[in-house]
Parts: structure tokens; sequence; C-alpha cells
């Protein structure tokens, strides 16, 4: 199972979602580690020090510096870019199943923009 964090604004009815769905599920808040305010550089580094995949909806600045990382040769665990105006069933269906058929490492260096399918 994936080892998930959540961006400062990320929609807290998506987390509650996955976590009824998936009540082992190991997720946590920025906001809950200490790092509410930081910027996206700074979340980037703890997330890829965590193993964890980021989930945002901020595809202005945090994917570009998740590619930059990429680039840069640091790790960068993954982003799951979550479209804010999708269909809530939708995003709990696509990473329900992320989260329960796939690893970590297997996202290491992507952006995955979600929902799959409109």
């Amino acid at each position: 199972m994936l080892r998930v964090c959540t961006d400062e604004n990320f929609n807290n009815n998506i987390l509650r979602g996955l976590l009824r769905r998936l009540p082992g599920f190991d997720i946590v808040r920025i906001q809950d580690v200490g790092l509410a305010g930081r910027d996206d550089i700074s979340l980037l580094a703890w997330a890829a020090q965590e193993n964890r995949i980021i989930l945002t909806h901020d595809i202005k600045t945090m994917v570009g510096f998740a590619f930059e990382r990429v680039a840069a040769g640091q790790p960068m665990p993954g982003v799951f870019e979550v479209d804010c105006d999708a269909s809530l069933a939708l995003v709990l269906d696509d990473l329900s199943l992320l989260v329960e058929c796939s690893l970590n490492d297997e996202w290491e260096g992507q952006v995955v923009y979600l929902p799959f399918r409109r």
C-alpha cells in the first residue's frame, strides 16, 4: 500500500472518503506534521525524505517543482495532481485503485493527473 501525504489545501472530503474506504491507509496531512505554510520545494523535500507521494490540487507550482527535482537527479516519490473540479466518486475510485494495487517505488519521478477519465 502506498505512503501518501496531502498538501495544505487538499480537499478533506477526498481524504475522509479514502480513509472510509481504506481504514489502514498510511496518509498524513502536511499541516499535521508541522509543515503548514511551507513552500512546495520544502514539501517535496520532506516527502522525498519520508518516501511519501504527494496528493495535491496545485498544478501551477507543485508540478513544476516536482519535475525540477527529477531533472536535478533528486528523489521525488511522485505527485498525484487531483483535479479539484472532478467528481468525488471518480477521484476516490482512482485513488483507491492506485493505493491498493501499487507500490511507492512505481511512482518515483512521476506526476500523475487524476481522475484518469472524465
